[in-house]
């Protein structure tokens, strides 16, 4: 078994979860690059590995079992533990989310992805973050999964447009987490969420304000934290954002 620090990050061949394998790769971390789309991921890897991170590709749909068991049995060859899992893969579920006219199956979607899928990946990785001396996960989240901002005055302005899929599977994502700090507690496995703010990418047409560098930064910092460091929070760049 290798003593590299070893990171799974999901959804890691583009946008923010790119950068955060960036990141934590510059670290000295040996990052897997968990991706359904082989290209993509062969070409992510290939760009990592030119800017000399120890990246490997993982092989990873989170809504299949049977890619999830293999992504684990591949990083338990390769490196015997799992010091970080960063959970950021997740879909939007598209642009027409007002709930009395929703469609169940964008719904459905939305939470097979963003959380049975965070759900699953995190289970299977469990047993090798169970074998790492300062185990971190980290969940992506968002400022529109927070009940306080959807409920509050200016709602449009603080987490957009109505979306009955996408923004309560980000609501669903942080109460699951908070079961898994439960539970996981005395473990020394800090589990916490990560709000990246708006970022430009390809799930909202690249109208974000910040960089994906800029996105990634909090999962870094959460992936990475000391012994002391917090569990069961949900954090961006400014500090805590409230549940």
């Amino acid at each position: 078994m290798t003593t590299t620090k070893t990171a799974l990050v999901t959804g890691a061949n583009k946008g923010i979860g790119y950068e955060i394998a960036a990141g934590l790769g510059a670290l000295g971390y040996s990052v897997g690059v968990g991706a359904r789309d082989e290209t993509r991921r062969e070409q992510a890897v290939a760009a990592l590995r030119e800017a000399g991170v120890d990246a490997f590709g993982v092989p990873l749909d989170v809504t299949d079992d049977r890619s999830v068991a293999a992504a684990a049995d591949l990083i338990a060859e390769r490196a015997g533990h799992l010091d970080a899992l960063v959970n950021n893969a997740g879909i939007t579920g598209g642009p027409a989310q007002q709930p009395t006219t929703a469609d169940l199956d964008v719904i459905r979607t939305a939470v097979e992805t963003n959380v049975i899928g965070v759900v699953r990946v995190t289970n299977a990785m469990l047993p090798l973050l169970r074998r790492a001396p300062s185990p971190r996960i980290v969940n992506m989240s968002s400022s529109v999964g927070s009940l306080t901002y959807q409920s509050g005055p200016g709602g449009e302005t603080t987490t957009g447009p109505v979306a009955v899929a996408y923004s309560p599977s980000k609501t669903f994502l942080n109460a699951v987490t908070l079961q898994y700090v439960r539970e996981l507690d005395g473990t020394g496995i800090l589990v916490n969420c990560a709000c990246p703010g708006f970022v430009a990418t390809d799930l909202n047409g690249f109208a974000g304000v910040r960089t994906p560098q800029q996105g990634a930064a909090t999962a870094i910092r959460l992936a990475t934290l000391p012994d002391d460091g917090p569990t069961g929070g949900f954090f961006d760049d400014e500090g805590v954002v409230p549940w």
